[in-house]
């Protein structure tokens, strides 16, 4: 089989072999990894660069490609094309592949061959899809797994760490997607990472963590709560951090966007539903009360120890989850119930916007099924010994259980009764569950979530301050 064009033809993945003479083949880019340098064992102190991508041309048949040579090139051929485009490759070799070695880190193809593309011989062009077969377009949409091939979410969580490091399948709907953060490595190099939300109708909330250029760039093009993703070969591991299974995009993962499958349709047609009927705010809120473990939080801070932490990370700090015995010191809940109180969408639960009190979100379902609630959102310093952490987020569920009333119970009280309860917990000594992140936008460059916030049992917290172990506890002095 050939596919044809104006100018040339050129041959199908399926029918490649090593003999053939100056092939032209054409495909649709459907995974990518980022550009990498390694050192050049016959020029000693120089480096050689290389990435890969994998190209598809029919629903059954794909192949790997690899790029070696100069920086200059290889970062100007990496840059000329994204997944999701179409290119014609002129003259690449066609060499047998090593299975078994280059599928432990490279996508897993139907192919028993690989292309190498040379920097003097072969030519790579992106293309029309719609100029050289419309056909291509549509195996964007095709999972290169069987489409039955996954895990659901809470079959994940089920088997819980039995799956640690196990490299496997999963469809589901995309419920946020982070900014990406940027960071220096220990060897100077430049590195990135994005975190995505995922859900399903078994899970409301699952982390896939996104660590190149290519995936983070194609997560930023999903929408929340209307794309569904069929994810072939993530890593899936038990984070003892944050306590709970995580998956990874990794080299030989293949992200197919929006599948046209029918478990795919299935899923579709969940999203719809709950954002209609309100079900999927339901059990975010639920799953909001009890999604961070607070007895898995064990490790003690002071305020100076957390900014020193911090100064130190590179600008690479991965969220610290920990503990803080100290108090409230500012805590304006009794000037203008407007600065404490926000709305949120019922169906999503993020803020909504003050100026049209929508949601941004969810601003294609329809206006009958939306409605917004009110929830705290107090910023409040917290302060022990050592210093003070300003601006601090106290919010939502949180924040009802620190203060001891709803929203509703709170707007009842009158003007005297606010201060009163303002003073009831300013700089009484606490026990506060915190988890801190860089956050360059932010004022003080931390972002701290209050997770909890309690009177502190006496005897412990001046345990804590002498700087003694605390049973299982660790102080980090």
């Amino acid at each position: 089989m050939a596919y044809s064009s104006s100018t040339r033809d050129f041959v199908a993945l399926s029918d490649l072999h090593p003999n053939l003479a100056r092939p032209n083949v054409i495909g649709v880019v459907i995974g990518k990894t980022d550009v990498r340098g390694f050192p050049d064992r016959k020029n000693i102190g120089s480096e050689r660069y290389t990435f890969s991508f994998t190209i598809r041309d029919s629903p059954t048949y794909f192949i790997n490609v690899n790029s070696w040579g100069r920086e200059d090139y290889i970062r100007s051929l990496s840059e000329s094309f994204r997944v999701g485009d179409c290119v014609t490759i002129e003259n690449p070799l066609v060499q047998s592949k090593e299975a078994e070695r280059e599928e432990k880190f490279n996508p897993v193809t139907p192919s028993c061959y690989k292309l190498l593309l040379s920097e003097n011989h072969s030519v790579v062009k992106t293309s029309s899809c719609y100029e050289m077969d419309t056909k291509l377009l549509s195996l964007l949409h095709l999972p290169v797994k069987d489409p039955q091939d996954y895990y659901s979410l809470g079959d994940i969580i089920a088997n819980g760490q039995s799956l640690d490091g196990r490299i496997l399948n999963v469809l589901a709907a995309v419920m946020s997607v982070g900014e990406p953060k940027y960071f220096m490595t220990s060897d100077k190099r430049k590195g990135q990472r994005c975190e995505v939300k995922l859900y399903d109708e078994t899970e409301m909330s699952f982390p896939i963590v996104c660590w190149d250029n290519e995936s983070i760039q194609l997560a930023q093009s999903w929408i929340p709560r209307e794309t569904v993703i069929f994810a072939s070969d993530v890593r899936i591991n038990f984070d003892k951090f944050r306590n709970c299974m995580t998956a990874t995009v990794i080299s030989k993962t293949i992200i197919t966007t929006n599948p046209e499958t029918a478990e795919a349709n299935v899923l579709f047609s969940f999203i719809k539903e709950s954002a209609q009927s309100g079900a999927l705010h339901d059990k975010m809120e639920d799953q909001s009360k009890g999604c961070i473990n607070l007895e898995t939080v064990v490790d003690i801070y002071t305020v100076e120890q957390l900014k020193e932490k911090a100064l130190q990370s590179d600008g690479k700090l991965e969220p610290v989850y920990g503990i803080i015995y100290g108090y409230i010191s500012t805590l304006d809940i009794d000037d203008n119930a407007s600065k404490v109180i926000r709305n949120r969408c019922s169906i999503c639960r993020f803020i909504v916007n003050e100026m049209s009190n929508t949601c941004t979100f969810c601003s294609d379902v329809s206006s009958y099924s939306k409605s917004t609630f009110s929830s705290f959102d107090i910023l409040v310093d917290l302060t022990d010994h050592t210093g003070t952490l300003y601006s601090c987020y106290l919010s939502d569920c949180v924040a009802e259980e620190t203060l001891g009333c709803t929203v509703h119970e709170f707007l009842a009280l009158a003007e005297d009764k606010k201060t009163a309860l303002k003073w009831q917990l300013l700089l009484e000594r606490s026990k506060i569950y915190f988890k801190v992140t860089l956050s360059p936008s932010w004022r003080t460059g931390l972002k701290v979530n209050v997770l909890s916030c309690k009177l502190a049992d006496p005897r412990e917290a001046s345990q804590s301050l002498l700087g003694k172990e605390i049973g299982n506890k660790r102080l980090h002095y």
